[in-house]
Order: structure tokens, then sequence, then C-alpha cells
């Protein structure tokens, strides 16, 4: 039997005829994968990191394999940048309703009801995003399946997982408190705010814990950034709702420390990847460069607006507004310089070739280069 009757044979749904060891089962070869229907930008020949300028004192294309990408960019959608920013801001959320829930101050009651209804809401808005972005929710619930602590993935599966139980629980009774019910809320906002802080920075140990050089650089400032970033989401979406004087000034010194804390990591963060300087390119050039610089400056402005010793009711939304879209563009900034990092060769070995300053030139550049035979055959590159 031949290839085209065994196929349709196959597709007519006709038993499949006794293996001889020549047919395979075209089964086997179905993309039904978490790849499969992923789509990536072709070369044809085009270099796809030209956004980024190529200095006189970087790493050169001769210094590279033939100038083509070594590394595979990520294929996130919207919705990853989406998930980071409001996946921190449930988090930095339950951190402070915990804080507020410890305070004795009667006078904070309403502010605790509002950062558990935003950590619930956030978690399920959370484990929508992801899943959109997986395609499928068994893909989310696999990784469920162990649990794997060197794995910043499968931990922060984990913890968004645990978040979002103990954040619904003390949402759905927020009202409740005194008596066991009572009890109930406060504990599980309680654990909330525990598992909030490394759901606000894990994202960022993810993307540390990668081969792209502008992610990697910053391992030790990135983390922080994000954790920065989320409190100021949680405080400007917080100052975009109705507060008493006693909330108002509780959120005001709230958002003031992670409006700070964001703008000095993210001069860390620049300054990890100002050497080479091709790593840090994306933060400087191009629509990542340009998100980047505005999200400093609306974060500046917001913080600005909640220094004022008498802030307005109009003053503490424009701040938050300010603060809210600085943010969100930070978060969609990183991702987009991830991948414009990832498409430029030069910034990989670069970065690499710093990591190990005693590797020469000479030492590095021969094994770069296939054998005459082998040059035309490696047009593309491995993924």
């Amino acid at each position: 039997m031949g290839r085209g009757d065994f196929l349709r044979s196959h597709l007519r749904g006709e038993p499949p005829p006794k293996h001889d060891g020549r047919n395979v089962d075209p089964r086997v070869g179905a993309l039904a994968g978490e790849g499969a229907l992923q789509q990536v930008e072709r070369l044809d020949g085009e270099r796809p990191y030209a956004a980024v300028p190529q200095r006189s004192d970087s790493t050169s294309d001769q210094a590279t394999y033939y100038g083509l990408p070594v590394l595979k960019e990520h294929v996130w959608k919207a919705a990853i940048p989406t998930y980071f920013y409001v996946g921190g801001l449930a988090g930095a959320a339950a951190v402070l309703g915990a804080a507020a829930q410890c305070s004795p101050n009667p006078f904070l009651r309403g502010l605790v009801e509002r950062t558990r209804l935003i950590a619930a809401g956030g978690a399920v808005l959370s484990g929508a995003l992801l899943i959109e972005d997986l395609g499928r929710p068994s893909r989310f619930l696999n990784m469920l399946r162990v649990f794997r602590p060197t794995s910043p993935m499968n931990v922060g599966s984990w913890v968004l997982a645990a978040f979002g139980g103990f954040a619904a629980v003390s949402a759905v009774l927020r009202r409740q408190r005194v008596g066991p019910l009572g009890a109930v809320a406060d504990g599980a906002a309680l654990a909330a705010g525990a598992f909030g802080l490394p759901l606000a920075g894990y994202t960022a140990v993810l993307l540390a814990n990668t081969a792209v050089p502008i992610w990697r650089a910053p391992a030790t400032a990135l983390p922080p950034l994000f954790v920065a970033s989320a409190v100021t989401s949680a405080a400007c979406a917080l100052d975009l709702c109705e507060l008493n004087p006693f909330e108002a000034r509780v959120v005001r010194r709230f958002g003031i420390a992670g409006k700070i804390g964001e703008l000095f990591f993210s001069e860390a963060v620049e300054r990890a990847v100002s050497e080479p300087e091709v790593v840090g390119a994306p933060l400087r050039h191009g629509a990542s460069g340009v998100l980047w610089k505005a999200a400093k400056v609306l974060v500046g402005s917001s913080l600005l607006l909640s220094a004022l010793p008498a802030s307005s009711r109009r003053l503490r939304r424009a701040s938050g507004w300010l603060g809210t879209i600085g943010t969100i563009a930070l978060r969609f900034a990183v991702v987009r310089a991830g991948r414009l990092s990832a498409r430029d060769p030069r910034a990989t070995f670069a970065h690499q070739r710093r990591s190990a300053p005693d590797a020469s030139e000479s030492s590095v550049r021969p094994s770069l280069r296939p054998p005459a035979a082998q040059v035309v055959a490696s047009s593309t590159p491995v993924r």
C-alpha cells in the first residue's frame, strides 16, 4: 500500500493496515502541541533587528554568527504584559489590605474591603489573561501537576493559584467582621497578603531567568522594579476610588514609596544594561524606548502630584491616572525590549563575552564558523 492509499484509508475511518515497518501513522506527525499555533516572523533575508542601531564601539556582525539571531524571541501576545500589570496590582493591593487590617484604626475598614475586592478581581483576571495566552485552560492546570522550586514559572503558577483562592474567600466574606466567618475572612486576607508579595515580583524573576540579554543583565534590579511598580499600580488604582481622609493618607504614603522605588530601580536597570551599550539599546530606541521613557515621565509626574502638601481630590485622581498609565507602559516596554534584544545577535554575543572576560576573540570565533561545505545549509538560525 502506498503512502497516498494509506492516508485515504485513514481519512475514511478504515482500520489501519498491518504494520510492515514502512508505513508511518500520519497521526504521529500531527501538530497539536503547545507550539502548533504559534506564529513567528520570517527572516526572508532581512535583518529583524534593524530598529536597534549599531555603533562603532559595539559588537560587529563579524563577531556574531553571520549576523543571524541565535535566540528565539518570545511569541507572547498583549495578554502577558497586561497580566504583569494586573497580577502586580492585585498582589500589592492584598499586601496593603493585610497591613491596614492589622491597624487598630477603625476608619480603615473601607480600605480593607476595597483591597480585598481588587485582589480577588485581579486574581480572576490574571488567570483569564494567562489562559488567553496559553490557548486552553488545561495548559494552565498542567503546570500545577508538579511543584518545581527551581522553575519560576511553576512556582508562579502555584503562587497565583493559592493567592486567588485566599483572595476570593476574603472578598466573599469581606463584610463579616466578627464571629467564625470574620476570623476566616481575616485569615484568608492575611494569607493573600503573604502570597501577594511574590506574585508582584515573580514575573521579573521569570524574565531574568532567560538568556535574553536585556532581561538577564539586570537580574538583581528587575524584580524590585516590578515590586515597586506593583505598589505604584495599587496606590494609583486606589487613588481613583472614594477614600476618607485616613484612607487617602495611607494610600498616599504607600504610593509615594512605590513611585520613588520605581524610579530608583528604573535607573538601576538602565545602569545594569549600559555596558555593553548594545545590550541596553532597546530601552533607548524604537517603540520600547518611547514606552520606557514615557513610563518614567508619567510616574515622575504622578509622584510630584502626590508629594504636594495639600492635594485635592482632582489632583489625587490625576496622579492616579498618570501612575496607572506609566506602570502599564513600563510592562509593555520591558516585554517589547526583550523581543528586540533576542533579535539582535550583537547583544547576545556581547553580553556572553562580557560574562566571560578571559575568553579571547581568537578562541571564540573559530567555533562559530562552520565548514565551507555547510555554509549554504546554515542560512537559517537554529531555533
